[in-house]
């Protein structure tokens, strides 16, 4: 009976990527310029689709694309497959589906205010306990983001004013600090957004969208949060981005599913970085540091004796490409990132992250929009909330561009020593993700 449940569940899910495919291939998503992806869109870039469902209905109702009003989404699917280690009778075989649909209108366009944006985003998530069932602290699987696992909420709703020839830029509303914050996929933060989705890695796992080391504190996917976002951007080499945000995640509240509140408790952060270009190829490069506070009395759930008046930390970051196969001509080559963070916490459940990988991009023959990489995660656990010092994880995937806008991932994790205790053996599991832009 078991097994026949498995495989019901497998069939579903197929089933879904099948429909959801057929979708796209009728939503003029074939006409959409891509590259390589973020394997979660959702987590990494202010609006995550292509604006391909619009487009098919722009055209075939004969609406002009000049009012400023732009809907775009991305439904995003895995099954998760532990092929060996995990807790006590784990749970084998996992689903997550994630489902984001965006709206934004350009001011000027709409109304002749220029340089105004306002955006409104609805997520719905249907997950399991994916990285539970492996003991995995950190996440292999970035989709399941923490209880509850099934919600529907607004993600984002926020006004941005760029001011000064773009050189200044605030947002304010509800939003996803990861975005601009310690966001080693998109280093930039107030690079101009197109249809492609810049990505310097695909990998699945969590502390690719959130250093481990923050984890707990800073809000981020789905996780949400009220508050303030201000980019600087002098120069196109340098940038520096200053937030102050609902800090209430770390006191327990799931901010991406309440209001703001005005409790002591803030998130607030800073960051600059620089981009260069290097060598004949102009190979680029970006490195980042910032350091933020948490305020407010922060208690450990597990030992409430255990509490602390704020937390602060500090993370850098950077990526740089090693090699082009065909300079000056395409994407194919070679890049590397870096992630590195530290706190002073007693209640954070990790204290130091380090963290790199290669990605390759186009070098499989006639696949240009296809990449591939490999990852590293190694993280310092509380010791006040677990028995083992640190936990280990690497994963390897294949990102594979089945059509514009529709991507197939397999991913392949290794945990040699999951968190969850120190009696855990290493742990294998198997991903396919289905990325749909539309």
């Amino acid at each position: 009976m078991q097994k026949v449940n498995k495989l019901h569940l497998v069939c579903k899910k197929v089933l879904c990527i099948g429909l959801f495919t057929f979708f796209s291939l009728t939503t003029y998503a074939s006409e959409i310029e891509s590259s390589s992806i973020s394997s979660n869109p959702a987590a990494v870039n202010i609006t995550p689709g292509t604006g391909a469902l619009q487009k098919y209905f722009e055209e075939k109702f004969g609406i002009q694309n000049n009012h400023g009003i732009q809907f775009d989404g991305a439904w995003l699917g895995d099954v998760n497959d532990l092929f060996s280690g995990g807790i006590e009778d784990a749970k084998r075989l996992t689903s997550n589906s994630l489902l984001i649909l965006d709206m934004n209108v350009d001011t000027e366009k709409f109304i002749g205010w220029k340089g105004g944006l306002f955006d409104v985003e609805f997520l719905q998530f249907n997950g399991q306990s994916t990285n539970k069932q492996a003991g995995v602290i950190q996440g292999y699987n970035s989709l399941p983001a923490g209880s509850p696992l099934t919600r529907s909420q607004l993600y984002q709703l926020w006004y941005r004013q760029k001011l000064f020839n773009d050189k200044l830029v605030v947002r304010v509303g509800k939003v996803v600090p990861t975005f601009d914050f310690n966001n080693v996929l998109k280093p930039v933060p107030l690079e101009k957004l197109d249809l492609l989705i810049p990505a310097v890695s695909g990998l699945l796992y969590t502390p690719i969208f959130v250093n481990s080391s923050i984890l707990g504190a800073i809000p981020g996917y789905y996780n949400s949060a009220y508050g303030i976002t201000i980019n600087i951007t002098p120069i196109k080499e340098w940038y520096l981005s200053l937030g102050s945000y609902d800090g209430n995640l770390a006191n327990g509240i799931q901010t991406g599913l309440t209001g703001p509140h005005f409790n002591g408790y803030y998130f607030n952060v800073a960051e600059t970085g620089v981009t260069w270009l290097s060598g004949k190829d102009r190979k680029p490069g970006t490195l980042a540091l910032g350091g933020w506070y948490q305020t407010g009395r922060l208690r450990l759930e597990a030992s409430p004796t255990v509490s602390e008046s704020g937390a602060s930390g500090l993370y850098v970051f950077g990526s740089q490409r090693l090699w082009y196969k065909n300079p000056d001509v395409d994407i194919s080559g070679i890049s590397a990132f870096y992630q590195f963070g530290i706190n002073d916490s007693d209640v954070l459940i990790m204290n130091k992250y380090l963290g790199g990988g290669l990605t390759a991009f186009g070098l499989v023959p006639h696949r240009l929009n296809d990449s591939m990489g490999i990852g590293g995660a190694l993280a310092w656990l509380n010791q006040n909330i677990f028995d083992r010092k640190t936990e280990l994880m690497f994963q390897a995937y294949y990102q594979a561009e089945v059509i514009k806008g529709i991507y197939i991932e397999p991913a392949l994790s290794y945990i040699p020593t999951p968190g969850a205790s120190a009696k855990l053996n290493a742990a294998w599991a198997g991903t396919l993700r289905a990325i749909v832009l539309f």
